[in-house]
């Protein structure tokens, strides 16, 4: 494994460290307050652009079968800010029903 692939898998796991906690939070929120949908809606795309990155780069699909990880991460992530955005949709239509 090459240092920048390291780097870029340590990286995704910080990033994605957050997701969990904050989709919890989210959950237990009931609200949008403090959240912001452009905001998830940017991080979702910067990740659609790291998986379509990994998918172009021939280099990379070439040996995928050793360095799957590294795309599986960023699908992970991306599935975890998904959940969020679900959420944020949940708490948007509870504060319209809350008044």
């Amino acid at each position: 494994m090459e240092l920048a692939e390291i780097l870029e898998i340590i990286m995704l796991f910080s990033f994605g460290a957050s997701w969990p906690l904050n989709l919890i939070k989210s959950y237990r929120a009931r609200t949008t307050k403090g959240k912001s949908l452009p905001f998830l809606l940017l991080i979702l795309f910067g990740y659609v652009a790291g998986i379509a990155a990994k998918l172009a780069n021939e280099s990379y699909m070439a040996s995928i079968g050793e360095k799957w990880y590294v795309l599986f991460v960023y699908i992970l992530n991306f599935v975890m800010v998904s959940a969020d955005l679900v959420m944020y949709i949940r708490n948007a239509r509870l504060d319209k029903l809350n008044g």
